[in-house]
């Protein structure tokens, strides 16, 4: 076997292992884990995942995700919980246990201690009729007929399966929770993805006194001179706290190459009496597509409410916030 025809097959037997899985999925199961959830919910109890070697790098996993859709998910190693780490669980708690063989000694030894009831112990194992899924309450078949391994031995198909069915079991939690983006948001507030579905305008934006302010019978001499003490790309001509347009500094430049007796002359004549805003109470992430999409993309945003100037939003304040160009959760 070549190498192109090795890599492909070991992509072919996990996907597989998958399409297999599938099918032995039952309604009467989702029911079980359906109750499981809701019985989460109204105790406060946390999800427990345990597991020992690979299947324990898995159950860490499985833990993170669920904890980042808002149930409180931690794993637990079954030796460390016979050492004193059993003080993490209550008898609110909900246990999944990840064993391919379904007799890892560990867990078998942690069973009898654990204080959870049965129909609250969550199997993901590789053969349903092992003492593990006969101490547990709802059982998923994650039984594989070989690892890619080339000697089949390694856990690769099988840990591959255990962490698909797991994320099934999360996607399914958070249907049933009607986790909105936004939901999901306050779990990842450090992050792009946090930032993109979180972060509102008015948190980046410069404040107005830090941005140049005309009135309507300013000259372009001295909006120049607001431009050069608040240097910020553009300027905001406003009547009384109305914005009436801007001028930014692409603007400037091109009426100065047109007209060397513009100094004089009012704001008002150059200004752009219609321009793109938005919101303070927008998400930053809409604020950079506003920018982007677009023929000619700029790099400035007045903000307004209600017609109010509240202020500028740069290009240049959303990069330094961790945003990239073309980057975030798609919208519709």
């Amino acid at each position: 076997m070549n190498n192109l025809a090795l890599f492909q097959n070991v992509l072919s037997l996990e996907a597989k292992a998958l399409e297999e899985a599938k099918k032995r999925v039952r309604e009467e199961q989702l029911m079980a884990l359906e109750g499981i959830y809701y019985g989460l919910k109204e105790s406060g109890g946390n999800l427990i995942v345990c597991g020992v070697g690979k299947s324990g790098h898995i159950g860490n996993k499985i833990a993170a995700t669920f904890s980042s859709l808002g149930l409180p998910s931690f794993f637990l190693h079954p030796t460390e919980a016979l050492h004193g780490d059993l003080g993490r669980v209550t008898n609110s708690d909900a246990l999944i246990l990840i064993s391919k063989s379904g007799t890892t000694s560990e867990i078998l030894d942690l069973i009898p201690y654990i204080g959870i009831s049965q129909k609250r112990i969550i199997a993901l194992v590789g053969n349903i009729n092992s003492p593990i899924a006969n101490e547990s309450g709802l059982v998923f078949d994650c039984s594989v007929q070989r690892e890619a391994c080339l000697n089949d031995l390694a856990p690769t198909t099988s840990t591959t399966l255990t962490l698909a069915v797991a994320d099934a079991m999360a996607v399914f939690y958070e249907s049933l929770m009607n986790i909105s983006r936004e939901k999901f948001a306050v779990n990842h507030p450090g992050g792009l993805l946090g930032k993109s579905l979180s972060l509102k305008v008015e948190r980046l934006m410069l404040s107005l006194k830090e941005c140049p302010v005309a009135n309507k019978e300013m000259t372009f001499q001295e909006g120049l001179m607001l431009m050069t003490q608040k240097p910020v790309g553009a300027i905001a001509i406003c009547e009384g706290d109305k914005l009436l347009g801007i001028l930014v500094e692409g603007d400037i430049r091109r009426a100065l190459s047109k007209d060397k007796d513009i100094l004089s002359k009012k704001l008002t004549e150059y200004m752009n009496a219609a321009p793109t805003t938005i919101s303070s109470q927008s998400l930053a992430f809409e604020a950079l597509k506003v920018m982007e999409n677009r023929e000619q993309p700029f790099s400035i945003l007045p903000v307004v409410k209600d017609e109010k100037f509240l202020g500028f939003i740069r290009l240049h304040d959303l990069f330094r916030a961790g945003f990239v160009q073309s980057q975030g959760p798609k919208t519709n």
